[in-house]
């Protein structure tokens, strides 16, 4: 079972085949490394496939969840932390804000990218958001979400104050929700702004990089 058939069974989506795809090529002497970096390179052409409009939500959930699956078989064989190689990223949709479907999905595309994920839920007061970002270690990004016009200024309120929070200087932040625009990201001083999470799990790692 070799590299490109495991990379071929993420980008398909098969997550029933994946984990069995993986062991086969760690039994027969693949590097685990290789094998968490051709998954990776798999949900790159996952989301480049979603951004062109080849695929869509479902299909890029399912890949998502294909890769879990492969990385779930993956851990023990990785150096501790290699999953999560590039930091963390706290993530979490603000104040007011019950809507998790489309942070639930930036989340796993930020994993997918080699991230450890801090995910905070739903409805997160300014607080928690700050408090996770500084009292965790490595926390490279924190991803905020709004998906109601409502919640905007809640959003607004979260990033000012992780703006005056002294680790500032060593996270970036980011933003995203339907009514969220490259704007409002400039206006309230976020560091990007991504329409989906496809492209979010790219600039994420533009930023860090």
């Amino acid at each position: 079972m070799s590299i490109e058939t495991v990379n071929d069974l993420v980008i398909r989506g098969k997550a029933k085949l994946v984990p069995a795809a993986v062991q086969e090529a760690l039994d027969e002497g693949c590097d685990a490394t290789a094998l968490l970096d051709t998954m990776i390179a798999a949900m790159d052409v996952v989301g480049e496939n979603f951004k062109n409009g080849d695929i869509f939500v479902p299909e890029m959930l399912i890949s998502a969840k294909a890769m879990k699956k492969g990385v779930e078989v993956l851990k023990p064989h990785l150096s501790s932390g290699a999953t999560g190689a590039l930091g963390k990223v706290v993530i979490g949709t603000v104040a007011g804000d019950l809507h998790d479907i489309g942070k639930n999905l930036v989340a796993m595309m930020i994993e997918s990218a080699g991230f450890e994920i801090i995910d905070l839920g739903v409805d997160v007061p300014v607080e928690k958001f700050v408090a996770a970002a500084g009292e965790n270690e490595n926390v490279k990004i924190v991803a905020v979400s709004a998906l109601l016009t409502t919640t905007m200024p809640a959003m607004q309120a979260t990033v000012a104050a992780i703006n005056a929070a002294p680790w500032r200087g060593n996270v970036k932040v980011m933003v995203g929700g339907a009514p969220i625009t490259q704007e409002f990201a400039d206006k309230i001083g976020a560091d990007a702004y991504t329409p989906d999470a496809a492209s979010a799990a790219k600039r994420a790692k533009e930023l860090v990089a």
